[in-house]
């Protein structure tokens, strides 16, 4: 009797450790939220940026580390993009918004970079 109740803490304890890891290995965990009735329309438009992004990311990998580093990161740019948008367009606090502003023009060159990058090497582009 002891022994079996011993067995199934140990089972407990086990499945309960091994949960947040299992969870943990999924990439995609999380990333799916729909929008809620009570969401802001900050929140609306962020949670469709994120799905956005994350969709984007989802690449198929080439085995070029190159290729697959730029085609990841096009859209990874472009997720903080429209994310600076959202904050200039709903958000009230001055240095955020210059950030934003900061964010949009680097990333925006980035962008190009990575595009003309993957054009000049014969590349599909994402």
């Amino acid at each position: 009797m002891l022994n079996s109740r011993i067995a199934t803490i140990a089972t407990l304890g086990l499945a309960l450790t091994c949960a947040p890891v299992a969870l943990a290995a999924d990439p995609h965990h999380g990333h799916t939220m729909a929008a809620k009735p009570s969401d802001t329309p900050s929140t609306k438009e962020f949670r469709a940026a994120n799905e956005l992004m994350h969709k984007g990311m989802d690449i198929t990998f080439s085995g070029d580390a190159d290729v697959d580093f730029v085609k990841g990161m096009i859209p990874h740019h472009q997720g903080a993009v429209d994310m600076a948008k959202i904050v200039l367009k709903y958000g009230k606090d001055p240095e955020l918004k210059k950030l934003a502003n900061d964010i949009i023009k680097a990333q925006e060159t980035e962008i190009k970079f990575m595009r003309d990058w993957l054009k000049k090497n014969g590349k599909a582009q994402p």
